[in-house]
């Protein structure tokens, strides 16, 4: 029988199917890059086949396809994952993209009415998408009465901190709830995940006074009933005195995410205590945890002006912080001084400024270098030097804020090669550790991505290794300077950065969502039902043994 198969090898040799790299029509072929996973530590030069969104070949036989990208050094790599982006706007997403972002979630600050806000970006979003439940919106409309409608995320609701704080009370912010008030905040926390939410999230340093230690175990244990993470800028974040150290508003939420069983995301663990809170995450992760953290690697901050840790209580008095250093307000352009400070937290508190932490110069190149510590750039929306919001056809630029917004990921490739950081650990900050943490939390679309391998999916950045870098900086009109030596973004198997250039109208972005259910998993709170679970039952008479004691004279 070997002639038959002769011939047959003969016969498909003529039509072309002498391996599989022949046999498959590709939508998109990215010949002669440096293709680079980082689950399997593939690193080889090699070509990639594109069919839909798929990934499905991967090669180093010559392949064509309808359209060819020409790597010849440059690293193809998985796309870009960000965990904490509030810039969602399509000018937001536009300086993204330049950044090497293909999947942009919210997942600190969250959102609310998760339904609205999933289908408002329906088919119209051109990187992939997601969000937490905000804790803060939920306070807003059970403590301020707030009737917030549609999609909400952090680009729009800037104007609802002033109009929650319309009768000089921020309810959302300072008032503590009570039993009642506290089902009616993790009850409509269980419709949200209902909805396909990835979790909860929310700024607990900015509602320290107000949320009680109970109403966040309530709020976490409400995540762990659907198995979905938690992810808090925690309550005591930057603060370096006892008995208040960063650390402890860490051990909060890390506890509470422990006995519950549930994964923890920790935001931004880029400032004082944060070497303590990485060897818990190890040891955490060393018993079965999925818990991992994120950093941004700039020495600066961004926040709204009112937050409570720049309260000269704290910021000076505490921190020995002065404001004329260390406060930067990019609409005026200028560093502020206290007088200018507290007044613009009286007039807009909503405002966004850049905040110095001089500490950070020393720690940031060990950033670089952790495990399991992912890049999140914490990108701030995308608005003007008068506050609004930028249309995607405005100019780079025109954007005010933090430079982390327009130049997070670049930054790291950057100071990495700088540091001599091995690629493959800076490629696994950037997209292959968030995959496999939300992954494991049972979240499927992100099982297919952050890798770069046959099946799965096609988001992948392609990037110059020798020269890529940010350009973004603080001076008026470099804030939002796009990054360089990133001349592709692939998103589900569609070309959206072309030769450094971001295409407009092409819309492949994707949700990322746990299904709808049918049922919530809403367990109310009552004193009662608690005392009944948690301790022993009382009884009519019990005389046991002391019937027989002997009596005393």
């Amino acid at each position: 029988m070997s002639w038959i198969r002769t011939i047959v090898a003969v016969l498909l040799g003529c039509i072309g199917w002498t391996s599989n790299a022949f046999a498959q029509d590709y939508d998109l072929v990215i010949n002669g890059g440096r293709v680079m996973d980082p689950e399997t530590m593939y690193d080889e030069i090699a070509n990639v086949g594109i069919k839909g969104h798929r990934i499905v070949a991967i090669t180093k036989d010559k392949i064509t396809g309808e359209e060819t990208i020409d790597a010849k050094g440059l690293v193809v790599a998985p796309g870009f994952i960000d965990t904490q982006f509030h810039s969602l706007t399509p000018f937001g997403i536009k300086m993204a993209l330049r950044d090497g972002v293909t999947t942009a979630l919210d997942l600190e600050n969250g959102i609310l009415n998760t339904a609205e806000w999933y289908d408002a970006k329906a088919n119209k979003w051109q990187v992939n998408y997601g969000a937490t439940v905000g804790l803060g919106y939920v306070r807003m409309v059970v403590h301020d009465g707030l009737d917030i409608r549609g999609g909400l995320d952090t680009p729009i609701a800037t104007p609802l901190l002033a109009k929650a704080a319309a009768d000089g009370v921020p309810g959302w912010s300072v008032t503590r709830s009570n039993i009642d008030q506290m089902n009616q905040i993790t009850a409509r926390i269980d419709e949200e995940l209902r909805q396909g939410a990835l979790g909860v999230g929310g700024l607990l340093a900015y509602m320290a006074k107000g949320v009680t230690t109970y109403e966040m175990y309530a709020v976490q244990r409400t995540a762990a009933r659907y198995g979905r993470l938690t992810d808090f800028h925690h309550r005591f974040h930057l603060s370096s005195q006892t008995p208040t150290e960063a650390p402890l508003g860490f051990d909060e939420v890390f506890t509470n995410a422990f006995l519950t069983d549930a994964p923890l995301l920790m935001a931004h663990n880029n400032d004082y205590g944060w070497w303590e809170i990485e060897e818990k995450l190890q040891l955490a992760r060393k018993k079965g945890a999925n818990m991992w953290s994120e950093h941004y690697p700039y020495t600066t901050g961004s926040t709204i002006i009112s937050a409570d840790f720049l309260a000269p209580a704290k910021w000076e008095a505490k921190q020995g912080y002065k404001y004329e250093e260390t406060i930067y307000d990019p609409q005026q352009d200028k560093k502020l001084n206290k007088e200018e400070f507290l007044a613009i937290v009286k007039s807009d508190p909503g405002r966004i400024i850049i905040v110095d932490f001089p500490a950070r110069k020393k720690w940031l190149p060990y950033w670089l270098r952790m495990e399991h510590m992912t890049v999140a750039s914490d990108a701030i929306p995308g608005t003007d030097s008068k506050g609004k919001l930028l249309d995607w056809d405005a100019p780079y630029e025109a954007f005010a804020g933090h430079p982390r917004t327009a130049g997070a990921h670049a930054a790291t490739l950057r100071l990495a090669r700088e540091a001599s950081v091995p690629l493959m650990h800076s490629l696994s900050q950037l997209s292959y550790w968030s995959a496999l943490h939300l992954g494991k939390a049972g979240l499927e679309s992100m099982k297919v991505r952050g890798r770069l391998q046959k099946g799965m999916v096609a988001d992948i950045t392609i990037f110059d290794a020798a020269n890529v870098k940010d350009n973004a900086g603080y001076k008026v009109g470099t804030n939002g300077l796009p990054s360089t030596g990133i001349p592709y973004v692939i998103v589900n198997g569609t070309i959206v950065v072309k030769e450094s250039k971001v295409l407009k109208d092409v819309f492949p972005g994707q949700p990322i969502r746990y299904p709808v259910e049918s049922k919530g998993r809403f367990e109310p709170l009552d004193v009662k039902g608690w005392v009944n679970i948690h301790a022993v039952p009382l009884v009519e008479h019990d005389e046991g043994a002391v019937a027989n004691w002997p009596k005393t004279k």
